[in-house]
């Protein structure tokens, strides 16, 4: 509490991603207010999402396009969750504004970001996203939820769903026939409108972690402590494991920037030694001179800036296994090569 008896304000705290991770992005309007006017807008809208979400080889999972918000449920690719939303927001913002003839913020400034535990939550959370328009009353029915254009529901339940939605990945934890799947997903679909709103599903971190008001009273009584945080949805040893990750990572960063040498001068070193424009580092392809700077970006951020293999893929848009192979190979073209890290550094 503050002087004047009011509730001091918490600092924010940084968003955690990572390649792979899922996320529950809920994004409003500034001051709540419309951000889809018409049906123009929620077209416009869903071609941006397109674009972004295709070109940074981003999943998606469910979505729902509300009057004063939208719900999306996304998986890391190739760039952070949070470029992926500043390409999204930004130009939706511009074309909006020039349409509608305004100027200024359109989105609040945060929007909300929930990295979450796939199993068991990836369908309890499609069904809480795609049965938003319901809860709203955009539409009054499931039959009318069928054929809603903006949102994901319908996209699993025929075959006209946009080309960057991922369905399968959803419908296959039904059934393996897509035909029994789609009659599986919407009973489950159905099922969960009695349900209501879910709290636990976006908010009450320790709670939410631990599975209910039920099992933090069983954990204290046994004197267990259970470790939870408002930005993961997922149970405590998840939870526990993320934030270890993350602050691993902080901590690398933090001796990364006193010894004041960074991945971009890493990238800088490889292009010189291989002679190539540097935005070719940073391409992903096949071709041989790129598998060589790869892998030369992945030894030296590993072994010298001590960067973990997360950092590294969330960074070259590969999996982590992928950065410890590519490291492998990148030790042994430094050895054969003769090529030292260090002479960049002298030179920086």
């Amino acid at each position: 509490l503050c002087c004047c008896g009011t509730v001091a304000a918490m600092p924010r705290q940084s968003r955690i991603d990572a390649p792979g991770a899922v996320h529950h992005i809920i994004c409003r309007g500034i001051e709540r207010r419309k951000i889809f006017l018409d049906d123009l807008d929620r077209d416009m809208f869903i071609t941006r999402l397109g674009q972004v979400l295709l070109k940074t080889e981003t999943r998606c999972f469910g979505w729902a396009l509300l009057q004063n918000h939208f719900h999306l449920l996304l998986q890391t690719g190739r760039f952070p969750i949070a470029t992926v939303m500043r390409r999204l927001l930004t130009g939706y913002a511009v074309v909006f504004n020039r349409r509608h003839t305004r100027a200024g913020h359109l989105f609040q400034n945060r929007y909300k970001s929930i990295l979450c535990q796939v199993e068991p939550y990836l369908l309890e959370l499609v069904r809480y996203i795609h049965l938003n328009p319901l809860r709203a009353q955009i539409v009054h029915s499931i039959a009318e939820l069928n054929t809603f254009k903006y949102c994901g529901h319908r996209g699993l339940l025929f075959d006209n769903h946009e080309p960057w939605q991922s369905t399968d990945e959803v419908l296959e934890r039904f059934d393996e026939s897509k035909k029994i799947a789609r009659t599986l997903y919407a009973l489950f679909v159905s099922e969960g409108v009695k349900a209501g709103k879910r709290p636990d599903l976006i908010g009450g971190g320790l709670v939410r972690s631990a599975g209910g008001w039920q099992e933090v009273s069983t954990a204290r009584r046994s004197g267990l402590f259970l470790k939870s945080d408002e930005r993961i949805l997922g149970d405590s040893d998840f939870v526990d494991a993320v934030l270890d990750a993350a602050e691993e990572y902080r901590e690398r960063e933090k001796a990364n920037r006193i010894e004041r040498v960074e991945l971009e001068q890493v990238a800088q070193r490889v292009a010189e030694l291989l002679k190539i424009h540097v935005e070719l580092v940073w391409h992903s392809g096949k071709t041989p001179l790129v598998v060589q700077a790869r892998s030369l970006m992945c030894y030296w951020g590993t072994q010298k800036l001590g960067m973990t293999a997360g950092a590294l893929a969330l960074r070259l848009g590969i999996s982590q296994s992928g950065v410890s192979r590519a490291a492998t190979h990148g030790e042994h073209l430094a050895s054969e090569q003769g090529w030292q890290l260090i002479e960049m550094a002298r030179n920086a």
